[in-house]
């Protein structure tokens, strides 16, 4: 531990070689989710969206956009963040960040900033893409920048305790399958929740991901299903719940001094 005093010099080592990892391995951290993507643009935006009617006043290729970027963000955010943990264990280099002198909150910035840093320039560049195939305006800029780093931190820290969960390969890859992908097509990606049926409708208030999917939309187009606060609320909850897991997990040293 480094006391009180914060080591630049510690970061930024963690986070620039988390960084040209992604670069060296650019064309499946950035090509690949940018092309399937695109695909869905192509599909339900282009082709399926041309014959689909309005919603909210909003054409539906348009109305997926956001839906489309959080889809992606969600995904790559816990790959990037799991990823990057893992491999020090599983190599054993984690020894020699955990015997220097850098303390907790100093790993955890390298390794979540770099993720985040990852899923914010994938997102940015998923944006511009679209604008290739759906035509679509950003009402509140600011607070679409807001949302697309908050969900990216957020969800790089749940990737991180995911990386420091696991035990093997096909770990790193159970929770993204088979939670976050569904509660993502559920969580209003690809429609309003307000045309569910009145109990899916409530139903569906528990799915944490339509809380994102509704704030980023919102800052969009001025709609959302629910309050633009309650799903900054919600977002921010799931920050602290996810920064206490790290914490005990530092200071317990689970799974990572064993």
């Amino acid at each position: 531990m480094s006391g009180l005093a914060l080591n630049p010099y510690a970061i930024r080592a963690i986070y620039r070689f988390e960084m040209a990892r992604t670069f060296r391995t650019v064309v499946q951290s950035i090509a690949a989710p940018v092309i399937s993507t695109s695909l869905y643009f192509i599909v339900f935006g282009a082709a399926i969206g041309s014959r689909m009617a309005s919603i909210d006043g909003i054409t539906y290729g348009a109305f997926i956009v956001p839906g489309l970027i959080m889809l992606s963000i969600l995904t790559e955010s816990i790959s990037n963040g799991s990823f990057g943990i893992y491999m020090p264990k599983w190599s054993g280099t984690i020894y020699e960040v955990l015997s220097a002198p850098v303390s907790a909150f100093e790993v955890l910035v390298g390794y979540v900033g770099a993720a985040a840093s990852k899923s914010v320039m994938l997102g940015l560049i998923i944006l511009v893409t679209a604008r290739l195939f759906v035509p679509f305006h950003i009402a509140h800029p600011v607070w679409a920048m807001a949302f697309l780093v908050l969900t990216s931190l957020t969800f790089s820290l749940f990737g991180f305790i995911l990386g420091i969960w696991a035990d093997g390969f096909e770990k790193l890859q159970i929770v993204p399958l088979m939670v976050i992908t569904p509660l993502t097509f559920l969580g209003g990606s690809f429609y309003s929740i307000n045309m569910l049926p009145g109990i899916w409708a409530r139903i569906a208030l528990f799915n944490p991901v339509v809380y994102l999917v509704s704030g980023f939309r919102w800052s969009f187009y001025g709609v959302s299903d629910v309050a633009v606060g309650v799903s900054l609320g919600m977002t921010l909850i799931f920050m602290l719940v996810c920064l206490s897991v790290v914490w005990w997990i530092f200071r317990t040293g689970w799974r990572m001094k064993t």
